[in-house]
C-alpha cells in the first residue's frame, strides 16, 4: 500500500497547496472534508488540518474528534488547525488585538525540536489569520514566537502534536517548505519514493486488475489529461482502448486534422468524427454561456454515444479527470453548486451505462505533465495550454455562428504562433483570443470601418486556481495587434486584458 499523508480541509483556500508542497517531496496525500474522514489504515503516516476563513469560537465552527490520531500518530495543524487543536485542549484562542495578515518573522525558535529544525533566525513566514492563541497550559510547549504573536508554532508535551499559527505551504513562507520536510519526513517517517515512474507502475498494474479484458471508450480533447490517461490506459490494455476525437467546430485553427495526426503517431486507436454541422445548429441563436456549455454537452453525448455503440461490448468510459476537480466536487461545503458544466461531460456514464476509469484522478496539473513526460508523450501535446471544453464558443461572446468562429480561429492563431516565434509561449500558463459583441469605428485607408473588437488574454500561473496577466513585451503586443488587424478580415482594434484572477477569471465566460 502507498504510504500517505491526510490532509483534512477546514475550507482553507490554500489546502490545495499544503497538498502540492507535499506531494513535491514525493509524498503521496489525499484531502478529504474535516467531516468526511475516510477509514485509516497502516498506510496513514500522518495527519495535517488545513487553514480555515472561520473561527473556532463560533457557535458552529467545524470541529472534529481527533482521539484516533493524536498520540497514535503524528498531527500537524496549520493556523486554524492549530486554533482548535489548542482550544479543544482547554487553552484560550481570543480575537487578536491587530488582526495579522502578510510577512511576519520567527523569533526564539526552537531548533532542537524535529518540526524546527533548519529553520534560520528571523525566518520569513505568512501569516492569515484573526484570532490568536492567547497562551497555553503545562501539556504544551512553545517552539517559535513572532514579534506580535507569542504562540506562533507549538508542541504538545509527549506527543507528536504539533500547530503553528502560520501557512508554511505558501511561497512567502521561505522556509515553509522546510517544515512541512521536517514533518513528512522526519517526524512521520515517509520514505520520499512516490515518483512519476512509480505512479506509472502501479497506475498500469491496477488498471490490468480492473479492467481485466474489457474493453474502454475514451474521449480525446487534444489536451493533457486526455492525452496522458489514454496513454496509460493503453499501456494497461492496448487495442482493447478506442479514442473517439469530436470535431465540434470550435477548436482552434488546424487543430482537428494536426492534434489526429499526432494520436495515430503514438500509436493510439483513434476514431476522428467530423460533427461542426450538429454544433453549430444547436448553438444557433444561444447567448448565454451556460446555455452554450450545456447545448455543446448535449450534443457531445449524442454524437460519442452514437460513435461508442458502433464499438461492440464496452464496459468502461475512460476519463482524462483530475485532483482538483474531485476535491472541488467533495468540498468542505458540499457538492460545488458552480463546478463548470464542461468539466468532463457530466451524464455520459449515466446515459451510456458504464463503468468509469479516471487514472489520473489523484494528481495535480503539473503532475499530470511530469508523468506524461514519463510516458514518452510528445511536448507539443505536454506543452498545450489549458483549452476550455466548449472551446471558442466561451471566447466569442454572444451567439456562435461559423463566420464568427473563422474570425476568431485566425486571430488565435496568429497571437498564438507570435507567441512561439518570440519564445514567450512557454512562459505563459494560458493564452487566447476573445471576439467581444462590441464594433468599433476604425479607419483604414482612405475609409472608414466598423468592425470587431478583440481581446488577448495571456496569463501565468502554475495550476490556474489563481493567475496573474502576462506581462507580454510591448514591442510584440504592438507587432501582434498590428498582424492582427492587417490580416484578418473583420477586425480592427485590438486590446489586452490585464485582469488577474481573482477577482476576474482566466475564460471571459
Amino acid at each position: 500500500m502507498t504510504e500517505k499523508i491526510l490532509i483534512l480541509d477546514f475550507g482553507s483556500q490554500y489546502t490545495q497547496l499544503i497538498a502540492r508542497r507535499v506531494r513535491e517531496l514525493n509524498v503521496y496525500c489525499e484531502i478529504h472534508p474535516f467531516n468526511k474522514i475516510p477509514p485509516v489504515d497502516s498506510s496513514v503516516k500522518g495527519l495535517i488540518l488545513s487553514g480555515s476563513p472561520c473561527s473556532v469560537r463560533e457557535a458552529n465552527a467545524p470541529d472534529i474528534d481527533l482521539t484516533a490520531f493524536k498520540g497514535k500518530m503524528p498531527v500537524l495543524g496549520v493556523c486554524y488547525g492549530a486554533q482548535l487543536m489548542a482550544h479543544k485542549a482547554g487553552n484560550d484562542v481570543l480575537p487578536s488585538k491587530i488582526r495579522e495578515y502578510g510577512r511576519a518573522k520567527l523569533v526564539s525558535i526552537h531548533n532542537t525540536d524535529k518540526l524546527m529544525k533548519e529553520i534560520t533566525p528571523d525566518s520569513q513566514v505568512w501569516m492569515s489569520h484573526g484570532d490568536t492563541i492567547s497562551g497555553l497550559n503545562d501539556k504544551f510547549e512553545i517552539l517559535a514566537s513572532t514579534e506580535s504573536v507569542k504562540v506562533a508554532a507549538y508542541k504538545v508535551i509527549g506527543e507528536q502534536t504539533y500547530g503553528i499559527q502560520f501557512h508554511p505551504e505558501v511561497t512567502h513562507s521561505l522556509e515553509g517548505k522546510i517544515i512541512l520536510r521536517n514533518f513528512v519526513v522526519h517526524i512521520c517517517g515517509c520514505s520520499q519514493d512516490w515518483t512519476p515512474d512509480t505512479f506509472i507502475d502501479s497506475t498500469v498494474a491496477e488498471l490490468k486488475a480492473t479492467l481485466g479484458n474489457d474493453k474502454v471508450v475514451l474521449g480525446l480533447s487534444g489536451g493533457v489529461d486526455s492525452s496522458v490517461a489514454a496513454v496509460l490506459i493503453d499501456k494497461a490494455i492496448g487495442d482493447r482502448l478506442t479514442c473517439i476525437f469530436v470535431d465540434n467546430g470550435l477548436l482552434r485553427k488546424n487543430e482537428y486534422d494536426e492534434v489526429l495526426a499526432s494520436y495515430k503517431h503514438m500509436g493510439l486507436n483513434v476514431i476522428g468524427v467530423d460533427a461542426k454541422g450538429q454544433f453549430y445548429s444547436a448553438l444557433k441563436g444561444l447567448s448565454d454561456p451556460e446555455q452554450k456549455r450545456k447545448a455543446i454537452g448535449r450534443v457531445f453525448i449524442e454524437v460519442f454515444d452514437q460513435e461508442a455503440h458502433k464499438i461492440t461490448d464496452v464496459k468502461w468510459l475512460g476519463q482524462g479527470t483530475i485532483y482538483p476537480d474531485i476535491i472541488e466536487s467533495v468540498s468542505v461545503k458540499g457538492p460545488s453548486a458552480t463546478i463548470k458544466s464542461h468539466h468532463n461531460v457530466g451524464g455520459l456514464p449515466e446515459k451510456m451505462k458504464m463503468k468509469v476509469v479516471e487514472p489520473l484522478k489523484t494528481l495535480f496539473k503539473d503532475e499530470v505533465r511530469i508523468v506524461g513526460k514519463s510516458l514518452g508523450i510528445d511536448n507539443t501535446i505536454l506543452g498545450r495550454h489549458p483549452f476550455p471544453g466548449p472551446g471558442l464558443a466561451i471566447r466569442i461572446l454572444g451567439d456562435i455562428t461559423a463566420e464568427k468562429v473563422a474570425i476568431l480561429q485566425e486571430v488565435d492563431h496568429l497571437f498564438i504562433s507570435g507567441l512561439k516565434r518570440v519564445g514567450e509561449y512557454d512562459k505563459v500558463w494560458q493564452a487566447g483570443a476573445i471576439l467581444l459583441p462590441v464594433k468599433s469605428v476604425g479607419v483604414m485607408g482612405d475609409e472608414r470601418t466598423y468592425e470587431n473588437v478583440v481581446s488577448l488574454r495571456a496569463v501565468t500561473s502554475t495550476d490556474g486556481m489563481t493567475a496573474d496577466w502576462a506581462h507580454l513585451p510591448y514591442e510584440f503586443l504592438a507587432d501582434i495587434s498590428s498582424e492582427i488587424i492587417n490580416k484578418v478580415k473583420g477586425v480592427n482594434r485590438v486590446v489586452y486584458d490585464i485582469s488577474s484572477k481573482p477577482p476576474a477569471t482566466i475564460e471571459w465566460e
